[in-house]
């Protein structure tokens, strides 16, 4: 490989073909399929999907591999050059829904998760790759430590599934932690009604915000006004002295709908 890796983009190239098919298998591409791409890196996925979509685009900041990927002769290929967390998505993602299948740069991936839950609406399937750390919480049931505010957010509206554990060598330059890939699927009706997604994110946000306290005491400490606190949780049934972690998503949209049916419940 010609190309020195940049740390600042938190660049780990996947090179493993029994890894890469494993993501294409789960990305169950047909020529009518448009997909997005983020970090496509040297292109190893990219290449593997070109024959395979209808349409593939990419969005990579570094200028060098946008200049690599400007090389192929593919027609359906199409680069947006730019960093994807400031990149317009509604603006260039023309005609959705897209399958969203990409190696994410660990350095932005929570970052970009809740980007893909802001764009919901444009994607029909995720196959992605995260450290394994952060997997596990993406997974987790309530209840433990690795349950928290992307578990709720991406539980609410995802059925997700563990599609392989992916080893430091298959990557160069090679990472000191393990990774894994994740299949997202769009459930047909969220797991609870949340009405007002803004609140719900304050309120989930607050909840975890000092995980060592009481729910009670973390949605205080966050700015919630304590008597319409109070109230908002004797409506929902949850008692204030568990932790956040116990909660399911369920009594998460339930205590926001009744903070939010008090005036919002902020000081």
């Amino acid at each position: 490989m010609d190309y020195k890796a940049k740390k600042q983009y938190g660049q780990n190239f996947l090179r493993d073909r029994h890894v890469l098919g494993k993501i294409i298998e789960a990305a169950a591409l047909s020529t009518d399929d448009k997909v997005l791409e983020i970090g496509p890196g040297l292109g190893a996925l990219t290449d593997l999907m070109l024959p395979r979509a209808g349409l593939v685009r990419v969005m990579e900041v570094d200028s060098e591999l946008v200049e690599r990927l400007q090389g192929r002769s593919a027609a359906n290929l199409v680069i947006h050059q730019g960093d994807a967390l400031r990149l317009p998505w509604k603006e260039l993602l023309l005609e959705p829904p897209y399958k969203l299948v990409a190696n994410l740069p660990y350095n932005i991936s929570s970052q970009v998760l809740f980007k893909i839950l802001e764009h919901r609406p444009l994607f029909s399937r995720l196959v992605l790759m995260f450290q394994k750390e952060v997997g596990d919480r993406l997974c987790a049931p309530p209840g433990g430590k690795d349950y928290g505010i992307l578990s709720v957010h991406c539980q609410l509206w995802f059925e997700i599934r563990r599609v392989t554990i992916v080893p430091p060598g298959a990557f160069v330059p090679v990472p000191k932690v393990d990774s894994v890939v994740l299949a997202f699927t769009p459930l047909a009706t969220p797991r609870a009604v949340v009405a007002d997604e803004p609140f719900f994110r304050r309120v989930v946000k607050g909840a975890f915000g000092q995980r060592r306290k009481t729910l009670r005491n973390a949605l205080l400490g966050a700015g919630f006004v304590e008597s319409e606190l109070r109230a908002a949780l004797d409506v929902a049934g949850i008692d204030g002295g568990r932790r956040a972690e116990t909660l399911n998503i369920q009594e998460f949209a339930a205590l926001s709908t009744a903070l939010a049916g008090s005036d919002k419940g902020e000081r």
